[in-house]
Protein backbone atom coordinates (compact mmCIF):
# COMPACT_ATOMS: atom_id res chain seq x y z
CA UNK A 1 0.00 0.00 0.00
CA UNK A 2 1.27 3.34 -1.38
CA UNK A 3 1.81 6.28 1.32
CA UNK A 4 -0.91 8.36 -0.26
CA UNK A 5 -3.45 5.83 0.60
CA UNK A 6 -4.87 5.07 4.25
CA UNK A 7 -4.97 2.01 6.05
CA UNK A 8 -8.06 0.41 7.67
CA UNK A 9 -7.66 1.78 11.45
CA UNK A 10 -6.61 4.92 9.69
CA UNK A 11 -10.24 4.91 8.07
CA UNK A 12 -11.96 4.06 11.07
CA UNK A 13 -10.26 6.78 13.25
CA UNK A 14 -11.67 9.13 11.12
CA UNK A 15 -14.73 7.37 11.29
CA UNK A 16 -14.64 7.84 14.93
CA UNK A 17 -13.66 11.66 14.69
CA UNK A 18 -9.82 11.07 15.65
CA UNK A 19 -7.11 13.04 14.21
CA UNK A 20 -4.52 11.20 12.33
CA UNK A 21 -0.84 12.14 12.72
CA UNK A 22 1.02 12.76 9.64
CA UNK A 23 3.99 10.15 9.08
CA UNK A 24 7.36 11.37 9.76
CA UNK A 25 9.25 10.68 6.74
CA UNK A 26 13.07 9.80 6.96
CA UNK A 27 15.10 12.30 5.44
CA UNK A 28 17.04 11.15 2.12
CA UNK A 29 20.67 10.97 4.43
CA UNK A 30 18.82 8.57 6.62
CA UNK A 31 16.89 6.17 4.11
CA UNK A 32 18.47 2.69 3.47
CA UNK A 33 20.51 2.77 0.24
CA UNK A 34 20.18 -0.33 -2.27
CA UNK A 35 23.46 -0.77 -4.07
CA UNK A 36 21.04 -2.22 -7.09
CA UNK A 37 20.20 1.38 -7.23
CA UNK A 38 23.54 2.06 -8.67
CA UNK A 39 25.59 -0.96 -9.48
CA UNK A 40 23.80 -3.62 -11.39
CA UNK A 41 24.87 -7.55 -11.61
CA UNK A 42 27.71 -6.74 -14.49
CA UNK A 43 29.89 -4.27 -12.25
CA UNK A 44 29.20 -6.08 -8.79
CA UNK A 45 30.42 -9.08 -10.25
CA UNK A 46 33.38 -7.14 -12.30
CA UNK A 47 34.25 -5.63 -8.63
CA UNK A 48 33.92 -8.41 -7.04
CA UNK A 49 36.58 -10.26 -9.63
CA UNK A 50 38.92 -6.99 -9.40
CA UNK A 51 39.17 -8.09 -5.30
CA UNK A 52 39.64 -11.58 -6.06
CA UNK A 53 42.55 -11.16 -8.52
CA UNK A 54 44.38 -8.75 -6.72
CA UNK A 55 43.76 -9.43 -3.36
CA UNK A 56 44.76 -13.33 -4.31
CA UNK A 57 48.18 -12.17 -4.74
CA UNK A 58 47.81 -10.33 -1.52
CA UNK A 59 47.22 -13.03 0.13
CA UNK A 60 50.46 -15.06 -0.91
CA UNK A 61 52.59 -11.64 0.44
CA UNK A 62 51.19 -11.76 3.62
CA UNK A 63 51.34 -15.39 4.13
CA UNK A 64 55.18 -15.14 3.49
CA UNK A 65 55.65 -12.22 5.81
CA UNK A 66 54.04 -13.47 8.59
CA UNK A 67 54.69 -17.46 8.41
CA UNK A 68 51.06 -18.37 8.73
CA UNK A 69 48.76 -19.70 5.83
CA UNK A 70 46.86 -16.93 4.58
CA UNK A 71 43.42 -16.82 2.98
CA UNK A 72 41.05 -13.84 1.59
CA UNK A 73 38.13 -15.12 -0.02
CA UNK A 74 34.62 -14.58 -0.75
CA UNK A 75 34.47 -10.92 -1.76
CA UNK A 76 30.61 -9.64 -0.96
CA UNK A 77 30.02 -6.00 -2.90
CA UNK A 78 27.61 -3.75 -0.53
CA UNK A 79 26.92 0.09 -0.48
CA UNK A 80 26.95 2.30 2.51
CA UNK A 81 25.94 5.96 3.70
CA UNK A 82 29.04 8.24 5.00
CA UNK A 83 26.60 9.23 7.68
CA UNK A 84 26.09 5.49 8.73
CA UNK A 85 29.86 4.72 9.50
CA UNK A 86 28.76 4.32 12.48
CA UNK A 87 26.29 1.39 12.67
CA UNK A 88 28.73 -0.05 9.79
CA UNK A 89 32.03 0.15 12.29
CA UNK A 90 30.61 -0.27 15.84
CA UNK A 91 33.98 -1.09 17.19
CA UNK A 92 37.58 0.56 17.02
CA UNK A 93 38.96 -0.46 13.31
CA UNK A 94 42.32 0.32 11.92
CA UNK A 95 42.13 2.20 8.30
CA UNK A 96 45.19 2.15 5.91
CA UNK A 97 44.78 4.50 2.68
CA UNK A 98 45.88 4.36 -0.34
CA UNK A 99 46.02 6.71 -3.41
CA UNK A 100 46.42 5.10 -6.90
CA UNK A 101 49.23 7.43 -8.71
CA UNK A 102 49.94 5.90 -11.83
CA UNK A 103 47.43 4.22 -14.25
CA UNK A 104 44.73 4.55 -11.74
CA UNK A 105 42.95 7.96 -10.06
CA UNK A 106 41.53 7.15 -6.99
CA UNK A 107 41.64 6.46 -3.08
CA UNK A 108 41.33 3.11 -1.53
CA UNK A 109 40.85 2.30 1.98
CA UNK A 110 41.58 -0.66 4.19
CA UNK A 111 39.64 -1.05 7.26
CA UNK A 112 40.80 -4.12 9.45
CA UNK A 113 39.23 -4.61 12.97
CA UNK A 114 42.12 -3.81 15.68
CA UNK A 115 42.16 -7.20 17.38
CA UNK A 116 42.78 -8.53 13.97
CA UNK A 117 45.56 -6.20 13.42
CA UNK A 118 46.95 -6.58 16.95
CA UNK A 119 47.81 -10.12 15.78
CA UNK A 120 49.19 -9.26 12.60
CA UNK A 121 51.38 -7.12 14.50
CA UNK A 122 52.54 -9.70 17.16
CA UNK A 123 53.24 -12.08 14.10
CA UNK A 124 55.73 -9.30 12.65
CA UNK A 125 57.48 -8.64 15.47
CA UNK A 126 58.22 -12.38 16.23
CA UNK A 127 55.54 -13.55 18.59
CA UNK A 128 53.08 -16.44 18.16
CA UNK A 129 49.56 -13.83 17.82
CA UNK A 130 47.58 -15.89 20.36
CA UNK A 131 47.32 -13.28 23.14
CA UNK A 132 48.72 -9.74 21.90
CA UNK A 133 47.50 -6.86 23.65
CA UNK A 134 44.66 -5.05 22.01
CA UNK A 135 46.09 -1.38 22.04
CA UNK A 136 48.66 -1.16 19.52
CA UNK A 137 52.05 1.09 19.87
CA UNK A 138 54.01 2.75 17.31
CA UNK A 139 55.95 0.30 16.80
CA UNK A 140 52.86 -2.31 16.16
CA UNK A 141 51.47 0.33 13.68
CA UNK A 142 54.18 0.42 11.94
CA UNK A 143 54.26 -3.35 11.82
CA UNK A 144 50.80 -3.21 10.39
CA UNK A 145 51.49 -0.49 8.34
CA UNK A 146 54.71 -2.62 6.21
CA UNK A 147 52.09 -5.38 5.95
CA UNK A 148 49.28 -3.69 4.61
CA UNK A 149 52.05 -2.01 1.97
CA UNK A 150 53.43 -5.58 1.10
CA UNK A 151 49.71 -6.27 0.53
CA UNK A 152 48.62 -3.40 -1.58
CA UNK A 153 51.94 -3.48 -3.41
CA UNK A 154 51.39 -7.20 -4.78
CA UNK A 155 47.55 -5.88 -5.19
CA UNK A 156 48.42 -3.16 -7.95
CA UNK A 157 50.76 -5.44 -9.51
CA UNK A 158 47.89 -7.87 -10.59
CA UNK A 159 45.26 -4.88 -11.12
CA UNK A 160 48.37 -3.72 -13.51
CA UNK A 161 47.96 -6.84 -15.13
CA UNK A 162 44.26 -7.05 -15.24
CA UNK A 163 43.84 -3.50 -16.39
CA UNK A 164 46.53 -3.92 -19.01
CA UNK A 165 48.56 -0.87 -18.10
CA UNK A 166 50.74 0.46 -15.14
CA UNK A 167 49.41 1.10 -12.03
CA UNK A 168 51.46 2.55 -8.80
CA UNK A 169 50.04 3.51 -5.37
CA UNK A 170 51.74 5.77 -2.99
CA UNK A 171 52.95 4.68 0.28
CA UNK A 172 50.34 4.01 2.65
CA UNK A 173 49.43 5.70 5.98
CA UNK A 174 47.59 4.24 8.66
CA UNK A 175 45.24 5.25 11.79
CA UNK A 176 43.14 4.21 14.30
CA UNK A 177 39.19 4.69 13.32
CA UNK A 178 36.44 5.10 15.76
CA UNK A 179 33.59 6.38 14.17
CA UNK A 180 31.63 6.43 17.43
CA UNK A 181 34.52 9.64 19.09
CA UNK A 182 35.60 10.83 15.41
CA UNK A 183 39.16 9.47 15.44
CA UNK A 184 40.88 8.83 12.55
CA UNK A 185 37.86 9.69 10.18
CA UNK A 186 40.05 11.89 7.93
CA UNK A 187 40.54 9.20 5.82
CA UNK A 188 37.48 8.05 4.46
CA UNK A 189 36.73 9.45 1.18
CA UNK A 190 34.63 12.35 1.14
CA UNK A 191 32.11 11.20 -0.89
CA UNK A 192 28.49 10.32 0.91
CA UNK A 193 28.20 7.13 -1.31
CA UNK A 194 31.22 4.39 -0.59
CA UNK A 195 31.31 0.92 -1.93
CA UNK A 196 32.14 -1.46 0.31
CA UNK A 197 33.90 -4.88 -0.67
CA UNK A 198 34.06 -7.15 2.29
CA UNK A 199 36.71 -10.20 2.47
CA UNK A 200 36.79 -12.95 4.47
CA UNK A 201 40.35 -12.81 5.94
CA UNK A 202 41.79 -15.99 7.58
CA UNK A 203 44.96 -16.33 9.15
CA UNK A 204 45.95 -19.85 10.23
CA UNK A 205 43.79 -20.76 13.35
CA UNK A 206 44.21 -16.90 15.14
CA UNK A 207 42.04 -15.00 12.57
CA UNK A 208 38.70 -15.75 11.09
CA UNK A 209 37.25 -12.25 10.34
CA UNK A 210 36.89 -9.58 7.47
CA UNK A 211 38.76 -7.31 6.05
CA UNK A 212 36.68 -4.24 3.92
CA UNK A 213 37.81 -1.99 0.90
CA UNK A 214 36.10 0.92 1.22
CA UNK A 215 35.56 3.23 -2.61
CA UNK A 216 34.08 6.38 -3.36
CA UNK A 217 31.28 5.37 -5.85
CA UNK A 218 32.90 7.08 -9.04
CA UNK A 219 36.22 5.39 -8.76
CA UNK A 220 34.31 1.97 -8.60
CA UNK A 221 32.09 3.26 -11.59
CA UNK A 222 35.63 4.13 -13.30
CA UNK A 223 37.36 0.42 -12.47
CA UNK A 224 34.01 -0.95 -13.76
CA UNK A 225 34.19 1.34 -17.23
CA UNK A 226 38.45 0.56 -17.59
CA UNK A 227 37.40 -3.25 -17.31
CA UNK A 228 34.62 -3.66 -19.16
CA UNK A 229 36.59 -1.78 -21.97
CA UNK A 230 39.96 -3.76 -21.52
CA UNK A 231 37.71 -7.15 -22.10
CA UNK A 232 35.81 -5.43 -25.27
CA UNK A 233 39.26 -4.61 -26.87
CA UNK A 234 40.47 -8.11 -25.98
CA UNK A 235 37.23 -9.73 -27.30
CA UNK A 236 37.73 -7.91 -30.85
CA UNK A 237 41.21 -8.32 -31.16
CA UNK A 238 41.00 -12.10 -30.84
CA UNK A 239 37.85 -12.72 -32.81
CA UNK A 240 37.29 -10.09 -35.60
CA UNK A 241 38.63 -10.64 -38.92
CA UNK A 242 41.72 -8.85 -40.57
CA UNK A 243 39.80 -5.43 -41.87
CA UNK A 244 40.10 -5.32 -45.31
CA UNK A 245 39.95 -1.73 -47.36
CA UNK A 246 36.64 -0.43 -47.83
CA UNK A 247 35.12 -0.81 -51.65
CA UNK A 248 31.87 0.80 -52.66
CA UNK A 249 29.47 -2.05 -53.25
CA UNK A 250 26.78 -1.76 -55.96
CA UNK A 251 23.34 -2.24 -54.97
CA UNK A 252 21.96 -5.65 -55.70
CA UNK A 253 18.32 -6.30 -57.67
CA UNK A 254 16.31 -8.71 -55.40
CA UNK A 255 17.18 -11.41 -58.16
CA UNK A 256 20.67 -10.69 -57.56
CA UNK A 257 21.07 -10.45 -53.53
CA UNK A 258 22.71 -13.86 -52.65
CA UNK A 259 24.34 -13.94 -49.35
CA UNK A 260 28.12 -13.42 -49.72
CA UNK A 261 30.25 -14.40 -46.97
CA UNK A 262 32.00 -11.38 -45.08
CA UNK A 263 35.12 -12.70 -45.13
CA UNK A 264 37.05 -14.89 -47.46
CA UNK A 265 40.82 -16.89 -46.71
CA UNK A 266 43.51 -16.04 -48.63
CA UNK A 267 44.09 -18.35 -51.68
CA UNK A 268 47.44 -19.52 -52.55
CA UNK A 269 48.46 -19.13 -56.13
CA UNK A 270 52.21 -20.40 -55.38
CA UNK A 271 52.78 -23.47 -54.79
CA UNK A 272 55.03 -24.34 -51.87
CA UNK A 273 58.70 -24.58 -52.01
CA UNK A 274 59.92 -27.75 -50.80
CA UNK A 275 62.30 -27.83 -47.91
CA UNK A 276 66.03 -27.78 -48.38
CA UNK A 277 68.09 -30.75 -47.46
CA UNK A 278 69.67 -29.75 -44.40
CA UNK A 279 73.38 -31.25 -43.83
CA UNK A 280 73.58 -32.11 -39.97
CA UNK A 281 76.39 -33.37 -38.40
CA UNK A 282 77.55 -34.04 -35.18
CA UNK A 283 79.03 -31.46 -33.13
CA UNK A 284 82.69 -31.87 -32.31
CA UNK A 285 83.93 -30.73 -28.76
CA UNK A 286 87.74 -29.95 -27.26
CA UNK A 287 88.72 -32.37 -25.15
CA UNK A 288 89.44 -31.01 -21.30
CA UNK A 289 91.37 -34.53 -20.57
CA UNK A 290 94.98 -32.66 -21.51
CA UNK A 291 96.72 -30.40 -19.04
CA UNK A 292 98.85 -29.28 -21.82
CA UNK A 293 97.95 -25.30 -22.50
CA UNK A 294 98.74 -24.11 -26.06
CA UNK A 295 100.96 -21.06 -25.96
CA UNK A 296 97.65 -18.69 -27.17
CA UNK A 297 95.91 -20.40 -23.96
CA UNK A 298 98.42 -19.75 -21.61
CA UNK A 299 98.73 -15.80 -22.80
CA UNK A 300 95.19 -15.62 -22.34
CA UNK A 301 95.11 -17.45 -18.50
CA UNK A 302 97.57 -14.96 -17.42
CA UNK A 303 95.62 -12.29 -18.61
CA UNK A 304 92.76 -12.99 -15.64
CA UNK A 305 95.78 -13.97 -13.02
CA UNK A 306 95.84 -10.27 -11.77
CA UNK A 307 91.52 -9.64 -11.79
CA UNK A 308 91.27 -9.18 -7.77
CA UNK A 309 88.98 -11.49 -6.07
CA UNK A 310 87.32 -11.39 -2.87
CA UNK A 311 88.07 -13.84 0.28
CA UNK A 312 85.58 -13.68 2.81
CA UNK A 313 85.83 -16.89 6.10
CA UNK A 314 82.55 -17.08 7.24
CA UNK A 315 82.05 -18.19 11.12
CA UNK A 316 78.48 -19.28 10.63
CA UNK A 317 75.19 -18.01 10.46
CA UNK A 318 71.63 -17.83 11.86
CA UNK A 319 68.16 -16.37 11.95
CA UNK A 320 66.74 -13.77 14.28
CA UNK A 321 63.79 -12.33 14.25
CA UNK A 322 62.45 -8.41 13.87
CA UNK A 323 62.06 -8.13 17.58
CA UNK A 324 65.57 -10.22 18.32
CA UNK A 325 67.40 -8.09 16.24
CA UNK A 326 65.70 -4.89 18.14
CA UNK A 327 66.21 -6.21 20.98
CA UNK A 328 69.97 -6.57 20.58
CA UNK A 329 72.36 -4.57 23.18
CA UNK A 330 76.16 -4.14 23.32
CA UNK A 331 77.37 -7.49 25.23
CA UNK A 332 74.57 -9.86 23.82
CA UNK A 333 75.58 -13.19 22.51
CA UNK A 334 74.13 -14.10 19.06
CA UNK A 335 74.59 -18.28 18.65
CA UNK A 336 75.84 -19.46 15.33
CA UNK A 337 74.64 -23.12 13.51
CA UNK A 338 78.45 -23.97 14.01
CA UNK A 339 79.66 -26.15 16.12
CA UNK A 340 83.11 -24.94 18.02
CA UNK A 341 86.29 -26.40 16.35
CA UNK A 342 84.16 -26.90 12.80
CA UNK A 343 85.39 -26.33 9.82
CA UNK A 344 84.61 -22.84 8.24
CA UNK A 345 83.86 -21.78 5.29
CA UNK A 346 85.97 -19.80 2.74
CA UNK A 347 84.04 -17.99 -0.21
CA UNK A 348 85.54 -16.51 -3.05
CA UNK A 349 83.10 -13.64 -4.56
CA UNK A 350 80.31 -15.59 -2.19
CA UNK A 351 80.92 -18.88 -3.66
CA UNK A 352 82.04 -21.57 -1.52
CA UNK A 353 84.85 -23.02 -2.70
CA UNK A 354 86.95 -24.68 0.29
CA UNK A 355 86.75 -25.51 3.79
CA UNK A 356 89.34 -24.81 6.76
CA UNK A 357 90.69 -23.75 10.26
CA UNK A 358 91.23 -20.72 12.49
CA UNK A 359 94.52 -20.12 12.99
CA UNK A 360 96.44 -17.01 14.77
CA UNK A 361 99.61 -15.74 12.77
CA UNK A 362 101.43 -13.30 15.11
CA UNK A 363 98.70 -10.84 16.08
CA UNK A 364 96.09 -11.86 13.23
CA UNK A 365 93.62 -13.97 12.46
CA UNK A 366 94.00 -16.81 9.51
CA UNK A 367 92.64 -19.93 8.04
CA UNK A 368 94.27 -23.18 6.77
CA UNK A 369 92.65 -24.81 4.43
CA UNK A 370 91.87 -28.45 5.05
CA UNK A 371 89.67 -29.51 2.39
CA UNK A 372 88.82 -27.73 -1.31
CA UNK A 373 85.27 -28.80 -2.18
CA UNK A 374 84.78 -30.31 -5.65
CA UNK A 375 84.29 -29.05 -8.88
CA UNK A 376 80.99 -30.30 -9.25
CA UNK A 377 79.77 -29.28 -5.70
CA UNK A 378 81.73 -25.71 -6.98
CA UNK A 379 79.39 -25.85 -10.05
CA UNK A 380 76.52 -26.18 -8.16
CA UNK A 381 77.14 -23.47 -5.80
CA UNK A 382 77.17 -21.33 -8.81
CA UNK A 383 73.84 -21.75 -9.40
Amino acid sequence: MSDDMLSQDEIEALLRGETIEPKETAPASEKEINVDDYLDNIAKDALGEIGNISFGSSATALSALLGQKVEITTPTVGMINKNKLVEEFPHPYVAVGVEYTTGLIGSNLLVIKQSDAAIIADLMLGGDGLAPSPDLSEIQLSAVQEAMNQMMGSAATSMSTVFNKKVDISPPTIDLLNVEENEGTDQIPDENLLIKVSFRLKIGELIDSNIMQLLPLQFALDLVKGLMGEEEVAVTATEAPPVQEARPVQQATPTQQVAQPMYQEPIQTQPRQQAQQVNVQQAQFTSFESNQLTQGESRNLNMLLDIPLQVTVELGRTKRSVKEILELTSGSIIELDKLAGEPVDILVNARLVAKGEVVVIDENFGVRITDIVSQADRLNNLR
